[in-house]
């Protein structure tokens, strides 16, 4: 995904790696898509050298330079593949790390198995309370509605994996 929004931002003109982390960090890009901000970097030395971008030039800021990329039409096409391939890919993801832990849940005992899905919880809660911190910022602005489906898609599935959490801990029971 790091390739595919890298790609969609030097769409709308040419920008430095640091200007694409900052915009990235600041949709929060790392919680919804994935993008590691060490990625970028990589994403665009790979897209370079496909020849997806181009040195656009370079700028100086204060004693450093930086390198400035644009979009090449060999990267429009990839983009536009990208997203055409993102958009039909199922991304139905299962709790994979959770289902393995629960298959051998007996392993444990009941108190650590208790002890660990509160801490679950804990975390569950905490995104919950970031998506919602991020609902709040958007309040008085126009959210396009793909943006608001996508962050209300987010919650639900948040919402129902704390459901999952509860679930299971009320069968584990209380610990002796």
């Amino acid at each position: 995904m790091t390739k595919l929004l890298v790609l969609g931002l030097l769409d709308g003109g040419p920008m430095s790696g640091y200007d694409l982390q900052q915009k990235l960090g600041g949709a929060d890009a790392e919680r919804w898509g994935g993008v590691l901000p060490g990625s970028i970097y990589h994403a665009l030395k790979k897209l370079e050298g496909e020849g997806c971008i181009a040195l656009a030039g370079v700028e100086q800021t204060g004693y450093r330079q930086k390198a400035v990329y644009r979009i090449t039409e060999a990267g429009r096409n990839h983009l536009h593949t990208l997203i055409a391939d993102a958009l039909r890919t199922s991304s139905a993801l299962y709790p994979t790390t959770l289902y393995s832990a629960l298959s051998l849940a007996d392993k444990l005992s009941q108190a650590e198995v208790r002890l660990a899905l509160e801490e679950q919880r804990r975390r569950l809660e905490a995104e919950y309370a970031a998506l919602e911190r991020g609902r709040a910022g958007n309040e008085g602005q126009e959210v396009p509605p793909l943006a608001r489906i996508t962050i209300d898609n987010m919650a639900d599935i948040v919402q129902r994996q704390r459901r999952c959490v509860e679930e299971l801990l009320a069968a584990v029971g209380e610990a002796p």
